[in-house]
């Protein structure tokens, strides 16, 4: 299988196109082959990871990598940066303001999901300067 790199922009607020992004990492899993227990993991990780930039991050960018050995997702974002990423983290947790939580979001599940589907999660943020969250997934046999 040949390396396959793919980005895509995440507009802040835009609830009328949020979701297409992980919809479209989804897609593009299944043409490679990958097997739908393993599509189902990152699809969690993007969709979560994507409504986190649509509703605290501000304008940004998703990246799908898929190499022989491994799938990875690079979120990254323009917004105000997580405060305490140890709290972010606890179930529950959210910062989601009253509009979003009307809309159904904010649970506070989306890092918690995203640390319990992936095989690895990496967290970089600066309060007033954006976050970027690589997430991985090794492949082993994930194909049909």
């Amino acid at each position: 299988m040949p390396d396959l790199e793919r980005r895509f922009t995440i507009r802040a607020n835009d609830f009328v196109n949020a979701g297409e992004v992980s919809l479209e990492i989804q897609s593009i899993l299944k043409h490679i082959g990958f097997n739908p227990a393993l599509i189902r993991r990152i699809s969690v990780c993007a969709y979560e990871s994507e409504m986190n930039v649509v509703m605290h991050g501000g304008d940004g960018e998703a990246l799908l990598k898929v190499s022989p050995n491994s799938v990875t997702l690079v979120f990254t974002d323009q917004g105000k940066g997580i405060k305490d990423i140890e709290l972010a983290f606890k179930p529950g947790y959210s910062t989601a303001n009253l509009k979003h939580r009307e809309m159904g979001f904010g649970a506070g599940m989306g890092l918690p999901n995203i640390k319990e589907s992936a095989d690895s999660i990496e967290i970089h943020s600066e309060e007033g300067h954006g976050t970027t969250l690589n997430i991985g997934f090794e492949l082993e046999g994930d194909f049909g």
